[in-house]
């Protein structure tokens, strides 16, 4: 606890643990619940559900009770799309919609046996880094096994009340018939293993259902022997907090929103189970600040918690969870947020290890910090700034720390030092500091004469005197003041000019590691050459450095016109009716992909409004993906599918074709909303 003007704060997962504890104070060991469906690689907003918990748990213990965190693989749900690295690697997934995730094969080159074992082992594997304890259930497992049959048995029998308690929740009337056809269960075919069933008859008396799949399978379904069956949603969930006795479980806000999942499920929950709902938390999903370069481009790399463990120390991610309240949003950062993220940690853990820690606090680090082994909280600034000069090289990185009075050891920054080089090279390469490979003469050719003079006056001392650090950071200041005159109304205004020429001159860059530091640290032999112009240019300098430096950009599609075609005549008239029978809407384009084998077609993810839909294009020729990335166009959203080059195309783009001008799409302005029709 903290005290907050007056008032004593309690971190908000101690908060929690008293409400459990009040709710029921002689249980013996209390069950916090989590869980996650393995629909693709678990990205890190996902990762909230498990540290809200965990949180919790960690708070029950504080305070002298036993608990476990129970985590559920949903792995017996259904898929419902295929994901872009699932797509990259195989093709034709799509006839896996509608499959369990466990009865779906591996799409990769792994051991794994099953679509659903290769993400859960992806990211238990970064769990296990966490030193997070967690108390796995799979659920195919859980309903196969025949577990939860009672409980499937108690929802038939209580179907109807079921229908009501679910139709109290909608704003739309049932329509007549719906209640008595209702059935809170869906059968896996056994033939095309899909949920595509409906049951059109069941007898109360012998617990047999007859059904028919879309495939067109029709067969009898035993509940009092066979087990291939889930609960639907909203009355699943209610059916574990019944099994496993679950007395607090957090889940994502469009679960905790009024009438939403959460609120239909409680009332299920006392209605058909006789349980009291277990005490809820909804929690906000994470935004991300800054690029994550390589890490999101071609590589395919997704923001799972293993790919945040390349830049973030573990206790680092469960510390950024723990001392933010679950109902508010924070950021992870890819951008130099991350280097303030790092600083604030390391204050706070340093606080703790000291013992000079408010209760608050302590509570954080008490929640984040799962195991005994310390952490050395060498700056990451430092490292990413002195790190790069000296290419990471790690003897050289110690005699820097040493000379600056900072006698870091490897064994003191092994750890951050992987992540400093990969964060600075995969999200932040702006901010590497490399010296140039020879003078500067582009730069230095523009100085004025006392900014030239002013560089000289620096290599005659860093060339000339034994200094000291303090001395340096003087001389630094110096030198502009003896050039313009220490009353110089304009002297900060020269001395800031003075640091960016030196920046240039030795990194072709206007800032850098703190200079004083920088020209200190590193050996000046490495650069002290940089800043003598006395000899004339080199052949090699011959060539500026921003002719060396310039990316060279890719070439723009070039495409050959011709004449315009002949203007066609109006077609047949047609009445509003028939017009207003076409959907055309207003739709996002979300991805844009290259299809395999296709010389000629994009594959494009819309929004639609209403969900994501696929259309296949022939625009390969006249955009790139990052020119229709973000735009919104016109589709024929009631077009019937049809396969294109092996992807299934839901709709049409409206685009204007002519000889004169190729293929050119109509984009819509942005202020359009997704969804709206065209009239």
């Amino acid at each position: 606890m903290e005290r907050d003007k007056g008032r004593i704060r309690m971190h908000w997962s101690d908060t929690i643990a008293d409400k459990l504890i009040k709710k029921n104070p002689d249980k013996e060991e209390f069950v916090c619940a989590a869980g996650i469906s393995p629909s693709g690689s678990i990205h890190i907003g996902n990762f909230r559900d498990i540290a809200t918990s965990l949180f919790v748990v960690r708070a029950l213990e504080r305070k002298g009770k036993k608990a476990r965190l129970l985590f559920s693989w949903d792995e017996y749900d259904r898929l419902r799309k295929v994901p872009v690295n699932v797509e990259k690697a195989t093709d034709g997934f799509e006839k896996y919609i509608g499959y369990s995730y466990v009865d779906i094969p591996n799409p990769f080159d792994s051991e794994e046996k099953s679509y659903a074992e290769y993400f859960e082992r992806e990211f238990e594997h970064a769990i296990d880094k966490f030193g997070i304890q967690l108390d796995y259930r799979h659920q195919a497992e859980m309903y196969r096994s025949g577990k939860y049959r009672d409980y499937i048995l108690t929802a038939l029998d209580k179907r109807g009340e079921i229908f009501d308690i679910l139709d109290s929740f909608r704003t739309q009337a049932a329509e007549e018939g719906e209640r008595e056809n209702y059935y809170p269960v869906s059968i896996y075919c056994p033939r095309c293993h899909r949920d595509t069933t409906k049951i059109i008859g069941y007898d109360d008396t012998t617990k047999v259902a007859n059904y028919v799949c879309k495939c067109g399978y029709e067969g009898d379904f035993n509940f009092n022997t066979d087990t291939d069956c889930k609960l639907a949603w909203k009355v699943d969930w209610p059916m574990r907090w019944a099994y496993e006795q679950v007395d607090f479980e957090p889940g994502g806000k469009d679960h905790a929103a009024p009438n939403g999942s959460y609120d239909t499920s409680r009332v299920i929950a006392k209605k058909i189970f006789g349980i009291d709902a277990p005490v809820f938390q909804g929690y906000e999903f994470i935004g991300i600040k800054g690029t994550t370069g390589k890490m999101s481009g071609s590589s395919g790399l997704n923001l799972t918690p293993d790919t945040l463990l390349k830049v973030y120390q573990p206790e680092i991610l469960l510390w950024l969870y723990a001392r933010v309240e679950p109902n508010k949003a924070f950021d992870l950062c890819f951008d130099e947020g991350i280097l303030r993220q790092y600083f604030e940690f390391d204050k706070q853990y340093n606080q703790y290890i000291g013992g000079e820690a408010n209760d608050h606090v302590k509570s954080i680090m008490e929640s984040c910090l799962l195991t005994d082994r310390p952490i050395k909280t060498v700056p990451m600034s430092l490292l990413v700034q002195l790190g790069s000069v000296v290419d990471f090289n790690v003897s050289l990185l110690e005699t820097v720390f040493e000379k600056i009075g900072q006698p870091y050891k490897y064994a003191d920054f092994k750890e951050r030092l992987q992540l400093a080089q990969y964060w600075l090279e995969n999200c932040s390469p702006e901010n590497v500091n490399r010296l140039v490979p020879h003078r500067n003469w582009e730069v230095y050719e523009a100085l004025s004469d006392e900014e030239k003079q002013e560089i000289k006056d620096l290599h005659d001392y860093l060339q000339r005197e034994s200094y000291t650090l303090d001395e340096l950071n003087t001389k630094l200041y110096d030198i502009p003041k003896r050039i313009f005159g220490e009353d110089n109304p304009n002297l900060k205004k020269y001395q800031g000019a003075f640091f960016k020429e030196v920046y240039r001159l030795l990194l072709n860059k206007e800032k850098g590691p703190r200079l004083y530091l920088f020209l200190y640290a590193i050996d000046k032999e490495r650069y002290i050459h940089l800043l003598d112009f006395t000899n004339e240019k080199t052949e090699e300098e011959m060539v500026p450095l921003s002719e060396l430096n310039k990316k060279v950009e890719p070439e723009e599609k070039k495409v050959t016109y011709g004449e315009p075609d002949p203007v066609s005549p109006v077609q047949d008239v047609i009445d509003l009716d028939k017009f207003d029978a076409i959907d055309l809407r207003v739709c996002k384009v979300l991805k844009c992909q290259e299809i395999r084998k296709s010389h000629s077609c994009y594959k494009l993810t819309l929004f639609d409004g209403l969900k994501e839909r696929t259309i296949v294009s022939s625009l390969k020729a006249y955009y790139t993906p990052e020119q229709l990335i973000g735009k919104k166009i016109i589709v024929i959203a009631n077009l019937k599918p049809a396969r294109i080059t092996g992807v299934t195309s839901e709709g049409m783009l409206l685009a204007a074709t002519n000889n004169a001008c190729g293929c050119q799409v109509i984009f819509v302005d942005d202020i359009v909303p997704e969804g709206t029709r065209l009239h």
